[in-house]
């Protein structure tokens, strides 16, 4: 079992910047963000399995970076640009796969953290 626990949502004005971060209990090679928005289905933002091996949903291509610190368990999503669309329960998400199993599309986890909310005015 990996616990993942997430931390570093916030308020913010549209332009401005978050970083979230996420704690695992123990390396787990796989990990990634989804969100939820009200009303909405639950989509992937970003996964990583490695600095090489990023994928990142269209939506957020340039503006958001995922970032694996694997000494120390944990993921780091750092958001620029926000947008009110950006508002949603992010969550952290990890599972036992590989570079193509892992990319967001393929990604199926099999942990989720508790979520972190995020909220963008404009």
């Amino acid at each position: 079992q990996v616990q993942l626990v997430e931390s570093g949502g916030g308020a913010v004005q549209a332009g401005g910047s978050l970083t979230l971060s996420c704690a695992a209990s123990r390396y787990i090679p796989c990990m990634g963000w989804f969100r939820q928005a009200p009303g909405k289905e639950r989509e992937g933002v970003a996964s990583s399995v490695s600095a090489g091996s990023t994928s990142y949903a269209d939506s957020v291509k340039g503006r958001f970076t995922i970032r694996k610190d694997i000494a120390n368990n944990t993921l780091y999503l750092t958001m620029n640009s926000l947008k009110p669309e950006d508002t949603a329960m992010y969550f952290c998400a990890a599972g036992w796969y590989g570079d193509a199993s892992c990319a967001l599309g393929r990604f199926r986890p099999m942990y989720w953290g508790q979520g972190t909310q995020v909220t963008v005015s404009s």
